[in-house]
């Protein structure tokens, strides 16, 4: 059976990815020095460098004393303590230097946190538990502040697989979805849509260090793309709701992509590889398709 996309698209997208996931990497972590002890652990357990391409500094903040960052840098991080210790004049610095700086703190609010550093809200990130305010508020924030190094993020820091596959299953999900609702020549979506789906699947292995290459690009795109099933759906609900062909595509191309990519994670998480991973995703996909399909008609 024909694939719905040029094999050769999905190749050169797996040598992007896998481009993208070797780009160098340089992390600048300073503390203060009554910063808590458990967020200091927790930074310390999750920011080990599993490539040569990662480069990780480390300095004390102390009062007075300013400290000088590479100009590579590509995110500062501070961990705050009582906002007495130095940390404020070195974020300044940073920020002066045009740098990415993020303040991080053990507490209820970001405000608390910004204000005892001097420190823009934006860039604040804080929880009561430091494992968290790590796992989830400091990894959300690098993945909208180094956007161009996500899969650099993911491959050397295991605590940034999950956030940085999210947002590519949010970011492809949205795709999708105005595929969906704007191509209104009968069958062009799919083509889009299936490219997209693989794309995203090799991101999201990308992500989990998951070795890619011409030959499991070959196989992701066979099973993503062998079953056609986004078309054939979307065609049998285009004729349920009359006049609204758009907007049911567009849910479809929503919908699926969300159910592919959310499958792909939790594979992904129990050490599944690309193969095994790629049929269970799309066996989501479809089955939310299918649950789309059969609401409409209802």
């Amino acid at each position: 059976m024909a694939l719905p996309v040029n094999v050769r698209d999905i190749v050169r997208s797996s040598t992007k990815i896998r481009e993208e996931r070797e780009k160098p990497l340089r992390i600048a972590i300073v503390i203060e020095a009554d910063a808590p002890d458990e967020l200091i652990d927790a930074v310390r357990d999750r920011f080990r460098p599993q490539t040569a391409g990662a480069k990780l500094g480390i300095e004390v903040t102390e009062p007075g004393v300013s400290i000088g960052f590479h100009a590579s840098t590509d995110a500062v991080v501070g961990l705050v303590g009582s906002g007495a210790g130095g940390l404020s004049e070195v974020l300044a610095d940073a920020r002066e230097q045009g740098l990415h700086t993020v303040a991080i703190g053990v507490a209820e609010t970001h405000l608390e946190v910004a204000e005892r550093v001097g420190h823009p809200y934006a860039d604040t990130v804080a929880a009561l538990d430091a494992e968290l305010a790590v796992d989830r508020e400091l990894a959300s924030w690098l993945v909208e502040r180094l956007s161009g190094k996500r899969l650099a993020l993911a491959h050397n820091f295991a605590f940034m697989r999950s956030a940085v596959a999210e947002e590519a299953v949010k970011a492809t999900a949205t795709q999708n979805a105005l595929v969906g609702a704007v191509l209104f020549i009968p069958g062009a979506d799919m083509p889009v849509m299936t490219l997209n789906q693989a794309k995203m699947l090799l991101q999201i292995a990308a992500a989990y260090g998951q070795p890619l290459g011409s030959e499991r690009a070959k196989e992701l795109l066979a099973v993503v793309g062998g079953g056609f099933a986004l078309r054939t759906v979307a065609r049998q609900a285009l004729g349920v709701v009359p006049g609204f062909g758009w907007a049911v595509k567009g849910a479809i191309g929503y919908g699926g992509t969300i159910a592919m990519g959310k499958a792909a994670i939790a594979y992904f998480e129990q050490g599944a590889d690309l193969s095994s991973v790629a049929h269970k995703a799309v066996e989501a996909r479809d089955a939310a398709v299918k649950r789309l399909k059969d609401a409409r008609a209802s």
